[in-house]
């Protein structure tokens, strides 16, 4: 029996019956016609919906199995890469083997680019892309949880209810993520969090780390025997300019102002869309090395995570001017940043000239979060040191 049938990505066998169910699907159609021509579909959609049938048979044409729909996919990346960054920057692939399998844990900026640059990185340097945990709550429409597990996206039940429903969705995942590494030696990427940082300060959930670890097979194996087993290597994503930061301010004022913020309709959806078409400026993907040691539980995990993680990140000059701004102070100085040009002063100004002005210290402070993080990671170290 599959015991992950539900949650799985599909096998290359399941890819020609499910792509010849989404090119009958009307929602799906219709979201496509939305997206290349949204004013036509809008007053004459009895004549888009076969056109768009017709570009996505064309579009998908040979396509029988998931490396070849990740072919597609690439194709669309490298065009995304080209329009809407300046460049894309890897670091520390050169010290993981090529052909083991590992549980890549990264920070969490934005929903779907996240997991992408980190297998655009591992395809362009000729490594296996890996398997992507996404929530059920962005897959409400059946065929965009098709689409999902066609690029080898496997489903967190975030909508299981009640204790013992989640629990059972919890252990089958971490089930699943076990199998995958051990026994079919197949990488994962995971967020270190449900929800993205829109704050900017970059910290591991240790109740992630606790659903991995319930698959630990006890009394056999220690909790730090079965951290070791999974070759956990913690990935920093740093973007110069997040498309949504405005979006993010916006939120986290209201959050605190009110006390909480009523998201609308699909507007997870919406914010995939304008991450992916929105200006990224230099990015830059920082893979470390695998976690090993002895681990007392999942907080040690997740705290010696956030050190690589903060760490790690490659700071850019949105960055070290936002902290210059907000806090007026040299310390900057002290981490590894980049030149700061008359260039990129000017594009700071003009970007946030253009935001609400009651936003901006907010979207102000999401960049300078990961220089203020990098300071206080320097100085525990050196009281560590001291002592």
């Amino acid at each position: 029996m599959d015991d992950f049938a539900e949650i799985r990505p599909y096998h290359d066998d399941e890819v020609v019956p499910v792509l010849g169910k989404l090119l009958v699907d009307p929602e799906l159609l219709n979201v496509v016609a939305n997206l290349r021509i949204p004013k036509l579909n809008r007053y004459l959609p009895w004549l888009v919906r076969p056109f768009i049938t017709w570009y996505l048979r064309r579009e998908l044409k040979g396509v029988s199995s998931v490396a070849d729909f990740q072919l597609i996919i690439k194709r669309y990346m490298d065009a995304m890469i080209e329009d809407h960054t300046c460049s894309f920057n890897v670091s520390g692939l050169d010290v993981l083997g090529s052909d083991a399998a590992y549980l890549f844990i990264s920070n969490h900026r934005d929903i779907a680019l996240d997991p992408a640059f980190v297998n655009y990185a591992l395809y362009h340097h000729e490594r296996d892309t890996v398997r992507i945990a996404i929530g059920d709550n962005l897959l409400s429409k059946p065929f965009a949880a098709d689409l999902m597990r066609l690029n080898k996206s496997f489903i967190v039940r975030r909508s299981a209810r009640g204790p013992r429903q989640m629990l059972a969705a919890f252990r089958q995942l971490a089930n699943y993520i076990r199998f995958s590494l051990l026994e079919e030696r197949s990488s994962i990427w995971i967020a270190q969090r449900e929800g993205r940082a829109k704050d900017g300060n970059d910290a591991t959930e240790a109740a992630v780390i606790k659903m991995i670890g319930m698959a630990q097979q006890k009394p056999d194996e220690s909790f730090s025997d079965y951290i070791n087993k999974l070759n956990i290597v913690p990935v920093s994503i740093s973007y110069e300019w997040d498309p949504l930061d405005a979006a993010k301010a916006q939120e986290l004022v209201h959050v605190e102002r009110d006390g909480a913020y009523l998201k609308a309709e699909h507007e997870d959806l919406k914010s995939i869309a304008v991450g992916v078409l929105g200006n990224k400026g230099d990015v830059h993907v920082s893979f470390g090395a695998p976690l090993k040691g002895e681990f007392a539980d999942a907080s040690a995990v997740a705290a010696v995570l956030d050190n690589a993680i903060i760490d790690q990140y490659r700071l850019h000059a949105s960055n070290v001017l936002a902290y210059k701004r907000l806090y007026n102070d040299d310390r900057w100085r002290e981490l590894q940043v980049p030149k700061i040009t008359d260039a990129d002063v000017a594009e700071f100004e003009k970007r946030f000239a253009k935001m609400p002005q009651e936003f901006r210290v907010k979207a102000m402070e999401i960049y300078a979060n990961p220089v203020r993080n990098q300071l206080r990671s320097r100085d525990l170290r050196a009281v560590d040191e001291a002592v």
